[in-house]
């Protein structure tokens, strides 16, 4: 996970924090399994990993349903199913007993009734909305453009860099927001600079600051 953090492979990391979830979550350790799959979630989100997200929606589901929100657990699982069906993917190995038990556990604390109706609302909903109520992310999360300008000539990911930047984050420090590398966030940066035709950081933060006048 280190070397693939240190890489900027961030396919590869995807794989390993769910590995390294996998492994917690069979050892029972709920408080160090959730952080690894949502950071594996970001990272398939990033990536357009559909597969990892329809596994990282499953073990979520589980975790869910260990920590005593049956709700959310039965909106995972099925939003999992709609996801794996879009992905071609289905469960195997150790997810099958997971997903046996969350199910049960979120029955016997919902009533068969709530959990089916949570879980056919999950299924309803779109790949993203999904992946953003995995996350715990409110509809519209996210950094938003500059008022009045749009995002201009950056990226989605690119505006987001911008605005940390102006919020004065060095790029270790914008790395661990985002989730991705610093070599990463290099390379964002390297790409803002050449689009807006900038040479320092400050001229960043100053087109951030005045786009949002």
């Amino acid at each position: 996970m280190r070397l693939s953090r240190d890489a900027g492979d961030l396919y590869m990391l995807g794989q390993m924090l769910l590995n390294m979830g996998l492994v917690a979550t069979m050892g029972g350790d709920l408080e160090v399994s959730k952080p690894r799959f949502l950071e594996a979630l970001r990272v398939a989100q990033q990536v357009d990993d559909r597969t990892a997200q329809f596994f990282l929606l499953t073990a979520l589901g589980w975790h869910a349903a260990n920590s005593s929100q049956a709700r959310l657990a039965a909106q995972l699982l099925g939003a999992a199913e709609s996801v794996g069906a879009g992905a071609g993917s289905s469960v195997a190995g150790p997810f099958v007993p997971m997903i046996a038990a969350a199910k049960e556990s979120a029955i016997g604390a919902l009533g068969t009734a709530k959990f089916d109706a949570a879980f056919e609302a999950g299924k309803r909903l779109s790949r993203d909305e999904a992946v953003r109520l995995a996350l715990g992310a409110p509809e519209h999360a996210g950094i938003p453009a500059p008022a009045g300008a749009g995002a201009g000539p950056l990226a989605k990911r690119e505006l987001e860099v911008a605005q940390l930047i102006a919020e004065g984050m060095t790029n270790k420090q914008i790395a661990a927001r985002l989730f991705i590398s610093e070599r990463t966030v290099a390379t964002h940066v390297g790409h803002i600079l050449n689009k807006l035709g900038f040479n320092s950081r400050a001229e960043v933060a100053g087109w951030m600051a005045s786009a949002s006048r």
